[in-house]
């Protein structure tokens, strides 16, 4: 079957439709909105991904996204470090800080324990946790991860893998939907949810 569409054309409509939470209908919406658009738009977009891709890192300590290491929270001296809220995702810290209700530092994970994706508990930061966790200025670790299966099965793995070292370890209260993600949840729900955690 031939294409609907030239060759350029229709890589933009399938580069588009490649990202999350976009479909072929809105790809092409997006696609022929850029060929409309003038110039200056297009290429306000295309430099905006390529500095991005050129100048965004991650943090070295918590693995969050920056442009210099370390991150602003974990070089704010006014930040508790001695809270450590473990996250799954960059975009979670958003998520909490929107809530106000949160003042420690963050570690993020890069994902959560999901055998049918082939990921295990190597593939993610947890040695680094691990690092961050050799003095004694932690005092508590909230374990903030998706109420999903993934996530659940995550904060059993960290559960028992941090309770031996003797510092608390905690969960966010519910308030969260189980099945849903950081990122969607509003912010009085997670504010609630952050000041009800308990111990794990």
């Amino acid at each position: 079957m031939a294409l609907a569409y030239d060759n350029a054309i229709q890589r933009l409509i399938d580069a588009f439709a490649h990202l999350p939470g976009i479909g072929p209908k809105g790809a092409q919406r997006i696609a022929f909105y850029l060929l409309s658009a003038g110039d200056e738009e297009s290429t306000n977009l295309a430099e905006a991904i390529a500095e991005a891709r050129q100048k965004v890192r991650f943090c070295d300590i918590c693995g969050n996204v920056c442009e210099t290491s370390p991150c602003p929270v974990c070089a704010d001296p006014r930040r508790d470090h001695s809270i450590i809220c473990v996250i799954e995702e960059p975009k979670d810290v958003m998520s909490i800080e929107r809530t106000r209700e949160y003042h420690g530092v963050y570690h993020v994970l890069g994902g959560a324990i999901n055998p049918m994706a082939n990921v295990g508990p190597t593939d993610l930061n947890i040695p680094k946790l691990l690092d961050r966790l050799k003095g004694d200025e932690v005092k508590e670790i909230i374990l903030a991860l998706d109420p999903n299966i993934e996530g659940e099965a995550t904060t059993t793995y960290l559960s028992r893998l941090l309770s031996p070292l003797g510092i608390t370890v905690t969960r966010l209260a519910s308030g969260l939907p189980v099945g849903s993600d950081l990122e969607y949840a509003d912010e009085i729900t997670l504010g609630r949810a952050l000041a009800g955690r308990r111990e794990v």
